[in-house]
């Protein structure tokens, strides 16, 4: 199906597969690739997987984002709203490489799809529109796989569109992203005459055959109006690989003319060890630039034995735990994603990282303690799912059969057992209210809930103190409304909901001191506490923090336990507006007790409204989600959009001219955004676009706290 001009180049290993491999690997570790394909919304993620499936013989009819029949947006809300909403699996080969690819989503509302895929990768692509460049959710997924060392690729797409510019994005890659970008390929033509690319390595121009929708690829000489062009361009990309690679600098100072073999290698190293980011360029929707883009994922992106080992701790010990890359080693597995298959039931989705999974075997869980059977083993692709016998070291796949196993869970064997870093996730910003629409449907909607929560982590379900209204929590309206769709179409529970609410919380602002004294005879019988504590603010996002500095005479250790859980319930139900407190020092510093009456109860009882007092005396304010927001629109209209970005108590940050259009950067109180899309199309009559992100949390103004807390 797919003709390429050149012969296939093999990867040379670093190891003897006698040392890290079994004899029933599919390929060889130095022939793997974990990869993901992350980017901003809309900027042809998809449309870029879709293309890999299909030159790499995954799939054999290619499908479209805009009508809805991609093979990774299986969803029916992915192919209606043609978005992607959950993270998609799948494994195609190409050059005799096993690529384990995930598309994520670009919508901010979904981040959790990236966070959790990133955590597990081993190289990433990052796609970049040719004409918007480097948007918000584009820094976000960059921002995660820095922090999780991963190395990169950029694939500039769209280049085909009015006002597509290569050099354009290029810059913004190292100006917003702070990324050493250099471009291995130069576009031939532009816009609507894009035509192809210039492979700086090899010095050629490739094509893309119309006739057989690009999956011939025509090698030939540059054009003559570009030759000066791709030789300048050529001769910056060998100095800046040649300042990150002694190889490469040696053959550099020899002859300016690195062989080809030499500066691939070097870029590869300069890669994985994150010194370069490689530029390609292409548009996908064209069928352009995609088998050089699975090239450049094979010749630069590394394999399982490139990148460092993973290190883990004892659960008992806490000592450190290095799970070196080997089929041989002790199983250390990581589950990044739960998902309920109306066919297989719970599927949990696993990186392994040492060892070898096998069907019917046996897997501990440190964080459950217990152990559990694994029932069957699947390769994934999108929603499909192929049954094979075992997942190796570096492999990405599917275990049925885990009931207790929840995401950022470690599976490894009992003997030997380790706990992996487990994923971090943010804290939901949007709520509402949701009840059943009949006293039938109850027990169905929390059930229903209950999976979907299980599924995302940062889809929470909350009850309000003072109502007893069911709340879901979510990431943002959007987020909201597809749990409220999949609610109707997948577990047909009726269900209305109120409108979103803004996740409020709530922080002090000073150090204070409270003590209480429980002392009362309930039933008959004495309950006697005494618990003294401080409380200081901790810096913001480090969370809340509990600390006994107190003796075993004053406070027995039987009764901490139950001292701490009075301040976990006095930490989430708040002091101002019943919010849950956050980025809380507390300090245990005193207290009393009676040798008889002394109880549990009492402990707990006296801790709550010892750090009540404490809380209300230490200033507390209450914080609300601050926004970042990239709105799109033309000059004639940027008066119009900063007066009311003004009037929701937001600050312009940035305004920058790109193409044709304006690009004004703020940041706005969520609390005043909503419904902010219709405004802004009344506004600009249709012409305007925004997207946003969380930001942080900042402190409540006080008249708008005020009118808060006495709505």
């Amino acid at each position: 199906m797919v003709t390429v001009v050149d012969q296939p180049r093999q990867q040379p290993t670093t190891e003897g597969p006698q040392q890290r491999e079994a004899a029933g690997r599919r390929r060889g570790l130095a022939l793997v690739r974990n990869m993901g394909i992350v980017a901003h919304i809309d900027a042809g993620k998809t449309t870029v997987s879709e293309r890999i499936l299909f030159y790499s013989g995954r799939i054999y009819k290619m499908g479209e984002v805009h009508e809805g029949n991609t093979a990774m947006d299986w969803m029916v809300q992915e192919q209606e709203r043609g978005i992607t909403i959950t993270s998609a699996a799948t494994t195609c080969f190409w050059r005799d490489h096993q690529i384990n690819l995930l598309d994520t989503p670009g919508h901010v509302d979904f981040t959790v799809e990236v966070e959790r895929s990133l955590r597990v990768l081993d190289g990433v692509v990052g796609v970049f529109c040719g004409v918007g460049g480097v948007q918000p959710q584009s820094e976000t997924v960059w921002r995660q796989a820095k922090k999780y060392h991963v190395p990169c690729l950029a694939f500039v797409n769209k280049l085909d569109r009015p006002g597509a510019d290569f050099l354009g994005v290029v810059r913004q890659l190292r100006e917003k992203l702070d990324a050493p970008a250099v471009p291995v390929q130069w576009p031939i033509g532009r816009e609507d005459q894009f035509a192809g690319v210039i492979d700086l390595i090899r010095m050629r121009a490739l094509r893309f055959d119309e006739a057989s929708r690009g999956a011939v690829v025509l090698a030939g000489d540059i054009p003559p109006d570009l030759k000066a062009q791709a030789e300048e361009a050529r001769a910056q990309m060998i100095e800046q690989i040649a300042e990150r690679d002694e190889e490469v600098l040696a053959a550099y100072l020899h002859n300016p003319e690195v062989p080809e073999a030499l500066l691939t290698a070097g870029l590869r190293r300069a890669t994985i060890a994150g010194q370069l980011v490689p530029v390609l360029c292409g548009a996908a929707l064209r069928n352009k630039g995609i088998q050089p883009l699975l090239d450049a994922v094979v010749d630069y992106l590394p394999a399982p034995v490139d990148v460092p080992a993973v290190v883990g701790h004892h659960p008992k010990t806490r000592a450190a735990v290095r799970c070196a890359v080997s089929d041989f080693e002790p199983l250390s597995a990581l589950v990044f994603k739960i998902a309920n298959d109306p066919y297989v039931g719970k599927l949990a989705f696993v990186r392994v990282y040492a060892g070898t999974l096998t069907k019917g075997q046996n897997v501990y869980n440190p964080r459950t303690q217990k152990r559990e059977r694994v029932g069957r083993i699947v390769e994934l692709h999108a929603n499909h799912r192929e049954d094979i016998t075992a997942l190796h070291a570096g492999e990405i796949g599917g275990l049925v059969g885990l009931k207790l196993a929840t995401t950022g869970d470690t599976l490894c064997q009992e003997n030997k057992p380790v706990v992996l870093e487990r994923i971090e996730f943010p804290e939901p910003v949007v709520a509402m209210a949701i009840e059943p629409r009949s006293q039938a449907d109850r027990d169905k909607l929390r059930e229903a809930l209950a999976v979907l929560a299980g599924e995302d982590p940062t889809f929470r379900i909350t009850t309000n103190p003072e109502t007893g209204q069911l709340l879901i929590n979510g990431m943002g309206e959007l987020h909201l409304e597809i749990k409220k769709d999949l609610l109707a179409r997948e577990f047909h529970v009726a269900a209305n909901a109120g409108k979103p609410m803004v996740a409020y919380k709530e922080t002090i602002q000073t150090a204070a001191r409270g003590e209480h004294v429980f002392a009362r005879e309930i039933g008959g019988r004495g309950h006697y506490g005494s618990v003294t504590l401080e409380v200081a603010p901790a810096a913001r996002g480090a969370g809340n923090r509990v600390e006994f500095k107190v003796s075993a005479d004053a406070i027995p250790t039987e009764f901490r336990a139950a001292v701490e859980q009075g301040l976990t319930d006095g930490l989430l139900t708040g002091v101002v507006g019943n919010y849950p407190l956050v980025d809380v020092l507390v300090r245990v510093v005193g207290g009393g007790c009676h040798p008889v009456d002394s109880t549990e109860v009492a402990f707990r009882s006296a801790a709550v409204m010892a750090f009540r007092a404490a809380a209300q005396a230490a200033r507390p304010v209450m914080l609300e989600p601050i926004m970042k927001i990239e709105i799109i629109t033309p000059e004639e209209f940027v008066g119009d959009v900063l007066g009311d970005i003004n009037s929701r108590r937001g600050r312009i940050r940035d305004i920058e001219r790109r193409a044709a259009a304006q690009i004004v950067s703020a940041e706005v109180p969520l609390a005043e955004l909503f419904g902010y899309t219709t405004m802004l199309r009344s506004l600009t009559k249709g012409r305007s676009s925004y997207v946003m992100e969380p930001c942080r949390f900042e402190p409540v103004p006080e008249a708008v706290q005020a009118g808060l807390i006495n709505r």
